[in-house]
């Protein structure tokens, strides 16, 4: 019996020294990434004002970079906080960790070079090596023009500067290590012409990350492709009630197969209309994370690609309620 304990004792001795192997392996050789390029881009005005439309309305980078202010419908980013950063996202949102978004004002982002903020942006990877866990959607990202990339990087660099002090991120074992071998170098595309409504719009529902919260995700926090757009992605509030994303897929019954163009544009361009007052939501009442004041900035064009290529996918019949009030409520 004791011979029997001592060889398994060296087999689980020898399993250890593979586990430990194996995370120093993946600690020191990973990410793997090429290296920041020499970049310097030029801030014109039509560079930062493409940028501005991007950031606060298509790819809306404000949403997460900035306070939202739940005690309105949608949580329209916080006045004075545009890019602030602090946004915690954490276990009680389904999340492996603790997550902040950072600091992208000028206050932020000083230490990073143009070539360091295009290969963050792009790819996930710090200034200092490190990888971020895929919140921060740069797998999307890494397929824009980087002429896109660059107008970003001109508006974030233009706007005003606002001192926050941001906690670190922190992921849970084993999360912390697999976030390392997420990252790989960009795969930027050309922006289509807008007369190819399928492939612009294809073009645009990446850069505008639908279907990172209209997909349901895994253990590990990833999307789940075979149910692409499908919605049904949970998301609590604080007071303990829950918004589920909705199925934007072609479906019929379930999804937005029997819109037409007009209704899906117009369902967001009411929150830009003058007349629109963004009402204020009790805690417990209805909200939502959609940020629909940010994405009727989007231009017509703009939405109705999107809703081409949406309605091209294939169809998943998903029934969500959409909201979920807190238990006892």
């Amino acid at each position: 019996m004791k011979k029997l304990f001592k060889i398994l004792g060296w087999i689980l001795g020898i399993v250890l020294v593979f586990i430990i192997a194996g995370i120093a392996f993946l600690n020191f050789t990973f990410p793997k990434v090429s290296p920041a390029e020499e970049l310097t881009i030029e801030y014109t005005p039509d560079r930062v004002e493409r940028g501005a439309y991007l950031a606060n309305h298509v790819a809306v980078c404000m949403d997460c970079h900035s306070q939202r202010d739940f005690s309105e419908f949608s949580g329209p980013p916080a006045p004075g906080t545009l890019g602030k950063g602090g946004d915690r996202f954490d276990h009680g949102m389904g999340f492996p960790g603790v997550f902040y978004a950072k600091n992208i004002t000028p206050f932020g982002i000083s230490d990073y070079t143009d070539g360091e903020l295009y290969r963050l942006i792009t790819t996930g990877v710090t200034n200092d090596g490190r990888a971020m866990f895929p919140l921060m959607p740069y797998r999307y990202y890494g397929k824009m023009d980087p002429e896109d990339v660059y107008d970003i990087i001109a508006y974030v660099r233009s706007i005003p500067s606002i001192e926050s002090d941001i906690p670190d991120s922190e992921a849970d074992f084993p999360v912390s290590v697999i976030i390392k071998t997420i990252p790989t170098d960009a795969s930027p595309e050309e922006k289509p012409n807008p007369s190819d409504q399928l492939a612009y719009g294809k073009y645009m529902t990446n850069v505008a990350g639908c279907i990172e919260c209209h997909t349901q995700v895994d253990a590990q926090g990833m999307v789940m492709p075979d149910v692409a757009f499908a919605g049904g992605r949970s998301f609590p509030f604080p007071d303990g009630s829950f918004v589920t994303s909705s199925n934007i897929s072609p479906d019929k019954e379930t999804g937005i197969g029997s819109w037409t163009e007009d209704m899906f544009v117009q369902r967001f361009k009411q929150y830009e209309d003058s007349a629109y007052v963004n009402p204020k939501v009790p805690p417990g009442e209805f909200n939502t994370l959609m940020p629909w004041v940010m994405y009727a900035g989007m231009k017509e064009q703009d939405l109705k690609a999107i809703f081409a290529y949406l309605q091209s996918l294939p169809s998943h019949s998903n029934q969500v309620t959409k909201f979920t009030p807190a238990s006892g409520e």
